[in-house]
């Protein structure tokens, strides 16, 4: 069964800083801010929230299908994504233009500042939804602003049930539109700040939200879990224990994955969410992105040491 995945696929530049922004950035002289912060520490991976999450899901056993425009600079990226047997027929390139590029400094706390260059991402509203290539579940995440108005607009005409994730797309939207696609989709998933903004936005509450929606709402609350709201139900999922905390950088990706894997899979969105507090902590025992490895097996174990509860068949 394969997942369509809409979003960025983009080279990321981190930085770490090895103290605290809050401690250097003066609150009463924001409106003239003039800082640098001296990062040691820098590393350039793949990324991007459609990169991202398809690199995930094909870890779990799953037929990620990437929808995403790339520049002229994006070769070394297609081979990795070769190599993780992951399928580029949906990535199409301007070889005039750059790959999307985030610039992104962590500090000590795990806040972040991120600058991103779009790139040839904002072509990518010249791609359609296909119909006849066994697409049976998807995905809009952060893409350029065209691009997730329509494709949000095509799965829906073609009845495909899809996950609405605005992400760091969301201030992009007014309310008439993002209400436009969660009308669309059958679940939205944010984080708790995101959930904040959408709903002063749309003027939604959680339970007038959930109305829209064919399926629920999740919220997710970094290291304190995520909630799972659908009709006639609230569950709260906790954190899956991390052996070391390395970097946040993909995390909320990497939940994305799991929760796609399980939904399309047909499980119950309880057990769909604790796979996606699973694979967000697993990534975060990894720096970088995309290189936290496991196999099947070692998910279900660590499935059940998490939660107490085996595996969904």
């Amino acid at each position: 069964m394969s997942v369509m995945i809409c979003g960025s696929l983009a080279f990321d530049t981190i930085m770490v800083f090895p103290q605290r922004f809050k401690d250097h950035i003066l609150p009463d002289k924001t409106h003239m801010l003039n800082v640098a912060f001296l990062v040691p520490e820098l590393h350039r991976n793949f990324g991007g929230c459609a990169g991202n999450i398809a690199y995930s899901l094909k870890k779990l056993g799953g037929d990620p299908l990437p929808m995403a425009t790339v520049g002229g600079d994006f070769e070394p990226y297609a081979r990795h994504l070769a190599e993780q047997g992951i399928c580029c027929d949906y990535v199409q390139t301007k070889p005039e233009q750059y790959t999307a590029q985030a610039y992104i400094t962590t500090d000590l706390d795990d806040n972040q500042i991120t600058a991103f260059h779009p790139g040839a991402m904002n072509a990518n509203h010249e791609q359609a939804i296909p119909t006849d290539a066994g697409v049976r579940f998807g995905s809009i995440s952060p893409d350029g602003k065209e691009a997730m108005l329509k494709h949000s607009d095509q799965f829906a005409a073609a009845g495909i049930p899809h996950i609405f994730d605005p992400g760091q797309g969301l201030p992009m939207f007014d309310g008439d539109e993002l209400l436009r696609m969660i009308d669309n989709a059958e679940w939205l998933t944010l984080n708790s700040y995101e959930w904040e903004m959408l709903a002063e936005r749309t003027g939604l509450s959680r339970e007038a939200a959930l109305e829209r929606l064919g399926g629920g709402l999740i919220i997710t609350h970094g290291a304190k879990g995520s909630e799972l709201i659908e009709p006639g139900q609230r569950e709260w999922i906790d954190p899956a224990p991390a052996s070391q905390i390395i970097d946040p950088t993909g995390c909320g990706d990497a939940y994305r994955a799991g929760l796609l894997f399980g939904l399309a899979q047909g499980w119950d969105a309880v057990d769909a969410c604790c796979l996606g507090s699973l694979m967000g902590a697993l990534k975060i025992e990894h720096a970088g992105p995309q290189h936290h490895d496991f196999t099947p097996d070692d998910i279900k174990q660590r499935y059940q040491d998490a939660f107490g509860r085996s595996f969904p068949a």
